[in-house]
């Protein structure tokens, strides 16, 4: 269960940490504290959510930490976890850059429910439960954060496809 959960704990580890280095220390610090726990989920969608939770909880722990030794709450700086390949024009070569960077430049919470919702694909009612909210919270922050990402493309001049064009045959 562990092996075809990992891919997706990584990216949203980098969707979090926005360094993939820390990303993968943050996923290995929640491997073992799941290989160490006596009450592992048996269901695969429980078990995600609650591998999930483990590592959003180190996160928040780190940053903690970080903010009382640093005295400031800025995430670290760094790469956006890769979107999926299969891109072939210039134009949508340099639209992938525009948009890893706007998604870079996203508040920690707003790339973090993101990077469930849309990243991961979590179900509301699945990531309210991960982050402790009602599912409409989390439709709400999902809005927000897709506005203000769309926001930032649109100021970089990156426009979306009509919907009918997103469809695939």
């Amino acid at each position: 269960m562990l092996r075809r959960v990992s891919p997706r704990l990584v990216g949203y580890a980098v969707a979090l940490t926005h360094d993939p280095d820390l990303a993968g220390d943050l996923v290995q610090d929640a491997i073992v504290r799941a290989v160490e726990s006596r009450n592992v989920p048996a269901d695969e969608r429980a078990f995600r959510a609650w591998i999930t939770r483990i590592l959003r909880n180190l996160w928040i722990d780190r940053c903690r930490a970080r903010r009382r030794r640093a005295d400031r709450a800025e995430a670290p700086a760094g790469e956006v976890a890769d979107f999926p390949a299969g891109f072939r024009s210039e134009d949508l070569i340099l639209n992938r850059i525009v948009v890893r960077e706007a998604f870079g430049r996203l508040s920690a919470s707003h790339r973090e429910i993101l990077a469930l919702i849309d990243i991961l694909g979590f179900s509301y009612g699945e990531a309210a439960e991960l982050l402790g909210v009602r599912p409409g919270t989390v439709m709400s922050r999902v809005s927000r954060a897709r506005r203000d990402l769309l926001r930032r493309l649109s100021d970089e001049g990156v426009v979306p496809f009509p919907a009918a064009a997103r469809r695939m045959p």
